[in-house]
């Protein structure tokens, strides 16, 4: 047993220096990451780029390939791009990919921007938060000037979603314009990118100085990168790229985790789950299981929902819905508190998150089976009453009326008589006898009202 763990001991301390080796030999580390930018690329990318300029790296490599993403999780990154001490490059690859609206302007941030041929970049208009007509949509024309822009403010007042949108847009373009000064490129094209999503291709963006460079695989971006300088926070770098060992990171669990439980789908589900499971506990106190995992279930949509665009307004609709549907269930109304439970919580489903950025809506085909399944949970509970009601009552006041009882003793006016099993008082109006067959008429506190049963002939 102990020669086991010396060996253990050894093999740890061997796969440890080997990984230190490793960290040693990076000269490089290469980042990728395809899709919507959300919480968990950002913060993959930020850590990352800060546990490679400790390590001792001599650039970081962002490899991209992305429709867009969310506002705030574009900036995090571009934050960290422009804090980092040591190159950012952005390199937009395998071909065929795109660095679209959110990966414009991280293309814009980085200290050399690369694109693989057949690639586009642009797109670049910001998408709404909110309902309303996507910005630069307006069917106005655009001012050509300062001026024209001032007279026609004169003429014709903005609605407050009209000066909205130029907010949000005059915002982007500000912010796309500055990263292009300070890195020297076409910041008259990334304005045009943004006020009128115009795009371009791999060839073009070089020719009209959005990108540095081209390069058709890794050993061509490297040799193209050797010697050329660049400008970080500390001053100016030359890169001796040539030769480099590149190493790529994959993501760990912390961003695979993040990326499962900032999906959209997943933390719509998530809520749910958190929100049924509380009620089972409630309905049925001491159950554990259920409330302890409606409780994680919820704490860890509230996480999502903080990093996420959520339309409270949605999510309110949602928690009225289940409401009206708790409620159906426990006071059947015969469907019409069901019904508005029901639409509640489709509508506040399809609401719930507020934007239009690909990858960041609950998908509509688990929306409607969501929905589908609370409307048919609440009919068979309509129909389970309905049947119930028609069923004959077995139990209760009601169902002793009606009933045969037998007389105890011979009485004219009041007396004792057997009713399921059991002796009571009762009275009549006719004369009866022992062992006499009765029927009971009604029933007055603990006095049955009986009548003699007529014999059949």
């Amino acid at each position: 047993m102990r020669y086991a763990a010396i060996a253990l001991f050894g093999l740890f301390l061997f796969s440890a220096h080997i990984v230190g080796q490793e960290a040693e030999r990076a000269d490089a580390v290469m980042l990728e990451f395809k899709g919507a930018i959300g919480p968990a690329i950002s913060d993959f990318i930020q850590r990352n780029i800060e546990k490679a300029s400790m390590d001792g790296a001599k650039a970081v490599i962002l490899k991209m390939d992305t429709p867009g993403g969310l506002d705030s999780s574009m900036r995090d990154i571009i934050k960290a791009i422009l804090s980092s001490p040591i190159p950012v490059i952005t390199y937009v690859a395998p071909s065929g990919a795109r660095a679209a609206s959110a990966g414009t302007y991280i293309l814009y941030a980085s200290h050399v921007a690369v694109m693989a041929p057949a690639t586009n970049v642009g797109a670049a208009t910001p998408v709404p938060i909110g309902p309303g007509a996507m910005p630069g949509d307006e069917k106005e024309k655009k001012p050509t000037s300062e001026d024209d822009e001032a007279e026609k403010g004169k003429d014709a007042p903005a609605s407050p979603q009209g000066a909205m949108q130029r907010k949000i847009i005059n915002d982007a373009v500000a912010y796309i314009r500055s990263l292009a000064d300070l890195r020297g490129r076409n910041a008259d094209w990334a304005e045009k990118a943004v006020r009128s999503g115009e795009s371009l291709t791999a060839e073009a963006a070089l020719e009209q100085n959005v990108i540095d460079l081209m390069a058709d695989d890794m050993e061509s971006l490297l040799t193209q990168l050797d010697g050329r300088t660049v400008k970080v926070q500390s001053g100016e770098r030359i890169l001796d790229s040539e030769g480099w060992t590149v190493v790529t990171v994959e993501p760990d669990w912390r961003t695979k985790f993040l990326a499962v439980i900032t999906n959209p789908n997943v933390a719509y589900l998530l809520m749910l789950l958190g929100v049924y499971g509380l009620l089972f506990e409630l309905y049925n106190p001491g159950a554990m299981i259920p409330g302890l995992v409606g409780a994680i279930s919820l704490l860890l949509a509230l996480y999502a929902f903080q990093v996420l665009p959520v339309n409270y307004a949605g999510a309110a609709l949602i928690l009225l819905g289940i409401a009206l549907m708790v409620t159906e269930l426990v006071t059947p109304t015969f469907g019409a508190i069901g019904v508005a439970g029901v639409v509640a919580f489709i509508v506040g489903s399809i609401i719930l998150f507020d934007t239009d950025v690909e990858g960041y809506q609950v998908s509509m085909p688990l929306v409607i089976s969501v929905g589908l399944a609370a409307g048919v949970l609440f009919s068979a509970t309509i129909m389970i009453a309905l049947r119930q009601r028609r069923r004959p009552v077995v139990s209760g006041q009601e169902e002793m009326i009606g009933a045969m009882a037998e007389a105890l003793e011979n009485f004219d006016e009041s007396g004792k008589v057997r009713a399921h099993s059991e002796i009571w008082s009762a009275r009549t109006q006719q004369p009866v006898k022992t062992g006499q067959k009765l029927r009971i008429k009604n029933i007055h506190g603990l006095i049955l009202e009986v009548e003699p049963m007529e014999e059949e002939t």
